[in-house]
């Protein structure tokens, strides 16, 4: 019996910066995860990867990433993901740094 599909998101790191973004609608990448595509059509998700895959000098390391329908947009379903739209864990460096001051 198969399992029922997940909805997904595309996300990997942008290749001169590091930071962690997110595949848009709109064929955009954004930083903030709420602003991702919500793929609930697994052949539609795997479409997506492949035009993320096929941009290597803007991303590196893209995958598929569970997701779930929120308020405001697209919200992790995992622990991993969740980790990843706060950013690195050094507090000296990217989004976080201002936060932390």
């Amino acid at each position: 019996m198969s399992r029922k599909y997940v909805p997904k998101v595309v996300t990997a790191n942008d290749l001169l910066e590091g930071d962690v973004i997110y595949q848009t609608a709109d064929d955009r990448w954004t930083r903030e995860h709420r602003e991702a595509e919500l793929i609930e059509d697994e052949a539609h998700a795997q479409l997506r990867l492949l035009k993320a895959q096929g941009q290597p000098g803007r991303v590196v390391g893209a995958y598929l990433a569970d997701a779930k329908a929120g308020p405001d947009g697209p919200e992790p379903v995992h622990f991993r993901e969740a980790f990843r739209t706060r950013g690195p864990s050094n507090y000296a460096h990217g989004k976080q740094e201002t936060a932390h001051v």
